[in-house]
Parts: C-alpha cells; structure tokens; sequence
C-alpha cells in the first residue's frame, strides 16, 4: 500500500460563543493552505491531525493552541461529529469536538496557512466553507454524529 493510500485521521474543534462559531480563512496558496483535503480560500474551523499517541482531548487542545492561542478545556469537550471525508488523493476520518469552555482570544498563530480567525452567527455560515467543517456543523445543528454521505 502507498503513504498516499492511507486514511487519516483529523479533527475540528467548533468554538462556539454566544452562538457565534469561529472560523479561520484558509491561505488561497494550496501549499500554504496545508490541506490534503484541498481547503484552499475556504473558511475552516480549527483543527488537524491527531499525533500517535495522543487521546483524542489532547489533540483538540494542541490544534487549537497551535492555531488560535486559545486554551480549551479538555474536560468540557463534547463529540458532535463523525465524517467520512474523500478527495481522489486524500481520505481522512474527521472526527468533530464542540468547544465553549476555553480562554483567550483567536489570534492568527499560523500565518502562512490561516490567514485570519472571525466569529460568525451559526445560521450566516459563509458559502465558502470547508467540507469537513461544513459537514461538522451540519450534523451539530441535525443533532445527528454520524450521516452516511
């Protein structure tokens, strides 16, 4: 089996705030957008890639650290979403946290592949959003973890 055929596994971490989710724009440059999911120009919320051996909380933690500065609250997280997400050269299982317990203020910390972090009201998403996201706050505002397709 090839690297590339290997599944993945990611994580979004949707922060919500006075029913306010926070999303970060993509670079528009593919390399810089770091996504195999191909994201570039889109909007997305915080996350990534687990890294062997972390639990499932801890990788939520680092992501988000990593990404916006904010510290959550490992303890408070709750599971909302469970994907299955493909693109000819990529698959990953997106695995999807919510977040209301957390400190600080989103901050751009990775420049070179989010351009900037904004709240939206969870009912005016922006088009442009991230498939994973996407279908991560689909299945929160469904009630549903996991739809097929």
């Amino acid at each position: 089996m090839k690297n590339k055929e290997k599944v993945g596994v990611g994580f979004g971490i949707m922060i919500l705030k006075d029913n306010k989710v926070l999303l970060g724009k993509r670079h528009h440059d593919p390399k810089k957008a770091d996504s195999e999911l191909h994201g570039e120009g889109s909007w997305t919320m915080p996350g990534g890639k687990m890294h062997f051996g972390e639990t499932f909380e801890q990788t939520c933690y680092r992501e988000t650290l990593e990404e916006t500065s904010i510290e959550i609250n490992k303890n408070k997280l709750k599971l909302i979403s469970l994907t299955n997400d493909k693109v000819p050269d990529a698959h990953f299982v997106t695995i999807g946290f919510l977040c209301q317990d957390f400190t600080g203020k989103p901050k751009v910390m990775e420049p070179d592949e989010i351009t900037k972090w904004q709240w939206f009201e969870i009912n005016k998403i922006p088009e442009n959003i991230f498939p994973p996201s996407k279908k991560m706050l689909d299945n929160y505002l469904s009630k549903k973890i996991y739809r097929a397709n």
